[in-house]
């Protein structure tokens, strides 16, 4: 007796395009590959080149785990700095989108949709005056400049800001610095000394991220966008003084997510033959059968969600048949146990779970780790009223199954 068994997979295809990126628009990509030497590390990396401060200081950021970005080019002073001004909105002050903030990914083949978090923890800038009469030269250094011209260096941030260590260069005209935002709150220096022109060369941004569970995310681009506000009393607020020529600033999420969903069977697995328990050699000894059986082990590669259905040469019910020369069919079961680390969308395991035509059972099955080669079982057998009616029948009984394990869920 012999029953033909076909596996087909069906493959995840990943297409990826150039994003056009518009004037004020930052681009954030992360990347989510399966690793099979660390099947328990399923995050996503992120795979922006960083700018600015990170690029100059990249052993700091990757120990403190965050990335920056170079948002806006210059921004001109609308007028003088006055010395010792009591509005601290008149000097030079930042202020930081230092929450939270959600965003929806979409994915472009599918329709659907995880969540990003970010929020912007530090904001950078790049302040050029005028070379201020009396501070530089004379016997002046520039680090003294630096200090006396707002009571202390830029780099040393004011509360509740804190200083991003190491601090930003600096020289006669210009004083880079860097503050890190805990909060929300806006974090100002007084100018000391009247400073009658000054623009900020660049404001930079450094974030974080939060990234959904790749493992519950099909295969693809996912891709969103969230816009910040410039300007006084905006997201990103750089006090009275200083208005960007663009009041907006688009941040572009990419997410690429490129699962493994592979199946191996060993060489003449897909030739199923039925037996009773224990062989046909009971029944020489007058045991008549009560079921006809095969387990057939195969190794599974999955990162992904993924489906399993039965497609059938014979249809019976929501089963595939076996047929012999006269025509007299019986229905087959078939069931699946997969391993470790693959569940029911309820977190149940997957033991003897039956696959039907309807896929009624096995819409959706999760990986909780990256499943590396590990044996599964796809377990055949015919009912014991159905083998009683074969033994009164002449010839072979056979039959093809396909069974589909499919990605796109």
């Amino acid at each position: 007796m012999n029953l033909l068994l076909s596996v087909r997979l069906l493959g995840v295809m990943l297409v990826m395009s150039a994003l056009p990126v518009a004037a004020a628009t930052l681009n954030i990509t992360a990347a989510f590959k399966p690793d099979p030497s660390k099947p328990n590390h399923n995050v996503f990396e992120n795979t922006t080149p960083n700018t600015g401060f990170c690029r100059y200081y990249s052993w700091y950021c990757r120990q403190n785990n965050f990335f920056s970005l170079r948002a806006v080019s210059t921004i001109y002073a609308t007028g003088p700095i006055p010395a010792n001004h009591e509005n601290p909105r008149q000097g030079v002050m930042l202020k930081a989108p230092a929450q939270w903030r959600d965003v929806n990914v979409t994915n472009s083949a599918t329709g659907h949709q995880e969540t990003v978090k970010i929020r912007i923890n530090g904001l950078g800038a790049s302040l050029v005056t005028d070379p201020v009469v009396g501070l530089v030269g004379g016997g002046v250094s520039t680090s003294e400049a630096h200090a006396l011209l707002f009571g202390t260096k830029l780099s040393v941030a004011p509360a509740p800001c804190k200083a991003l260590s190491p601090g930003w260069t600096f020289n006669d005209i210009s004083f880079d610095f860097f503050w890190g935002f805990a909060v929300s709150g806006e974090c100002a220096k007084q100018a000391k000394f009247d400073i009658p022109k000054s623009r900020l060369n660049y404001i930079e941004i450094s974030y974080e991220i939060n990234t959904p569970n790749p493992l519950k995310m099909s295969a693809g681009q996912y891709t969103g966008t969230s816009t910040y506000t410039l300007g006084p009393h905006q997201d990103i607020d750089m006090g009275d003084n200083f208005l960007p020529n663009d009041p907006t600033l688009i941040i572009q999420f990419t997410l690429t997510v490129d699962h493994n969903l592979k199946i191996e069977i060993p060489p003449g697995g897909n030739n199923i033959v039925l037996e009773p328990k224990g062989g046909w050699q009971l029944w020489s000894l007058g045991r008549r059968p009560e079921k006809l059986l095969r387990d057939q082990t195969f190794l599974i590669d999955a990162s992904s969600r993924f489906k399993m259905q039965l497609a059938c040469e014979r249809i019976i019910g929501d089963t595939c048949g076996l047929s012999n020369s006269r025509q007299h069919e019986v229905p087959i079961n078939v069931s699946v146990s997969l391993p470790n680390g693959l569940r029911h969308a309820n977190g149940a395991s997957v033991n003897r779970q039956p696959l039907l035509l309807s896929g009624a059972g096995t819409e959706l099955f999760e990986p909780t780790q990256y499943v590396d080669r590990k044996p599964g079982t796809l377990h055949f057998e015919i009912d014991k009223q159905y083998v009683a009616e074969m033994l009164f029948q002449e010839g072979t009984y056979n039959g093809s199954v396909t069974v589909i394990w499919d990605s796109e869920v």
